[in-house]
Formats: structure tokens, sequence, C-alpha cells
């Protein structure tokens, strides 16, 4: 005798759970990521071919993402590229990628997470301790403040995110100064700093009330004393920090823009954008960069906006 609830589910047709090869194949996100040239792919993912599957393979090879049914690896991390290099809602690519917010969302946390995991390799970084401070600083919106040291390759060597935005940078200098696993300055050797840190052992700002910008001197108007000499080589060597903000930037359009996710969630994704940053220049990738994207102009400084809204 056979039970009537084994007729009823035996009239149904049995699920298949083999590779959806048609819809995968019309998916123009995949052909775009493998069959793209290297503009198309800085277009897209904000880096070359080769430095992105090379992320890829790191990924795989130590076990932090995984390909799923139907979403390999590579559009997991493709997704959260296209997320954070073009500020974009999860709503607004999932027709894009043809997943669902839900599906775009979760793996954008595992990326976000495997990218986190790999700041041994590619930079010193340290999350503070939550704050229940306003976020309200000079600008007229909400912002983070980020303390990051960088080198003379334009890349990050130290960063301190999720400061508020009201918070003067000399107090989270100090605090980083005091932490263990804080800003650790060689001894002999100078970090260069703006006017918002004070002269002390090992941090060097320029003097005050002189000009300082190199626009400020030409061979019309040379330096006319130690101080104006000093200025226009500090400048001339900070230049750096500059350069390596404006691509950090431009790069990752989320650091630039109102973003569309959780505090928690913004701290971890700049110190995420900083990885992808050095990695991007660990492939000598970035004179290909400037040729290939034109950069917009963009305010130098630390100031990351918030916002708390739902992706």
């Amino acid at each position: 005798m056979v039970h009537k609830s084994a007729v009823r589910h035996a009239a149904f047709p049995r699920v298949s759970y083999d590779p959806m090869l048609q819809r995968d194949h019309e998916r123009i996100n995949l052909n775009y990521i493998y069959n793209s040239n290297n503009v198309e792919a800085i277009q897209m993912l904000r880096m070359r071919r080769d430095p992105f599957f090379a992320l890829v393979k790191t990924f795989k090879e130590r076990g932090l993402l995984v390909d799923s049914l139907h979403t390999s690896v590579e559009e997991q991390v493709a997704m959260f590229l296209h997320v954070v290099g073009h500020n974009l809602r999860f709503r607004v690519i999932h027709s894009t990628f043809r997943q669902s917010t839900e599906n775009i969302s979760r793996y954008f946390q595992q990326v976000l997470y495997a990218i986190g995991e790999l700041r041994g390799d590619m930079i010193k970084c340290v999350v503070p301790r939550s704050m229940s401070v306003t976020f309200c600083g000079r600008k007229l919106y909400t912002s983070q403040n980020v303390l990051a040291a960088v080198n003379f390759d334009m890349r990050f060597t130290y960063v301190l995110p999720g400061w508020e935005g009201s918070a003067h940078d000399a107090r989270i200098l100090t605090n980083s100064l005091s932490r263990p696993d804080g800003l650790q300055i060689p001894g002999g050797k100078f970090y260069l700093g703006d006017a918002g840190y004070a002269c002390r052992p090992g941090i060097l700002p320029h003097f005050r009330k002189t000009r300082y910008h190199l626009n400020e001197f030409s061979p019309r108007h040379r330096p006319q004393n130690a101080k104006d000499l000093f200025n226009l080589r500090h400048s001339s060597l900070r230049v750096t920090i500059a350069r390596a903000f404006a691509a950090l930037k431009n790069m990752f359009k989320f650091l630039d823009q109102k973003p569309f996710h959780t505090f928690d969630t913004q701290v971890k994704l700049v110190l995420a954008c900083c990885i992808l940053h050095n990695w991007i220049l660990g492939w000598g990738d970035y004179d290909f960069f400037e040729e290939v994207l034109t950069f917009d102009e963009v305010e130098i400084d630390h100031g990351v906006g918030t916002c708390d809204n739902e992706a």
C-alpha cells in the first residue's frame, strides 16, 4: 500500500541541482570578467585582470572563500569590488549579477572578512574600541576620522579608522602611540605630519605661518630663509600622502561618497580598501591605473563619510 503523501509528492518533478549552465552563460558579468581586457576590468573591478585572479587564487588557497552551487569565488569578489568601487546599493547590482539582494549581502560580508584576513600580509591596521561619541566633524556631514601612515611607495603601512569626525588629529595620534599594537616609530626616523599634529619625537610637522604649498613656490618666488626651504622640502615629500589618498578615493568611491552600510561595516571597509590598494600596488599597476582612469578632483583629507542606511 502506497501512502497518499508519497503519491502526491511523486506527481511533482524532482528538483535538479546541476549547474544552471544556460543561466550562467547569460550572465553578462561573468563574460565581462573572463573575457574583458584590462581597461574594462579596471572600470568594473578597479584593478587589472592579473591581480584580480591572483586575489581570487589567494582566497581559495587559504580557504577563505569557496565556490557555492551557482556562484564562483570570482563572482563573489567581483560583486564586492563592484559595490565598493562604485558605491552601489545591493539592489542596484542584483539585476546585473542575477543574484538576490540577500545573496549579494551574504557574499559581500564573506569577501569583506576574507580581505580583512590579509591584513597581516598587506598592512598593519587596528580597529578601535566602540565609542559612543558623535561622528559629526568639521564638515557638513557625519564622518569618521582615519589616521594613516603612508610610505614613499604610496603604500599604507598603518591605518586606524573609526574615530569620530570631530576628534582632533593630535588626539588620535596620541591614542595610537599609546596602544601596544599602535603606530611604531623606529628610532632615528620621522613621520611627516600635517598642520594638525604638534612637533614631537618621531613626528615632523611643517612650520606654521610660513608658506608651505608647492604652488606658492616658483623660480620667481624662491625660498627666502631656512623655514621656507624646510617647508618646501616637507611639502615636496608629503605630496605622496595626497597622491595615495587621491588614488584610494578614486579607486573606491565608497570612501568619497555617501555610503549605505552600517558604521561597523564602514570601519571594516576602510581597512579593506587600504589592503586592496596595497595589493594593486604590489602588482606594479599604479602607472597603468593612472593612464586608464581619469581621476576626479577629490578633497585630500582623512574624513570618510558615514551613514547607517541599509544596503
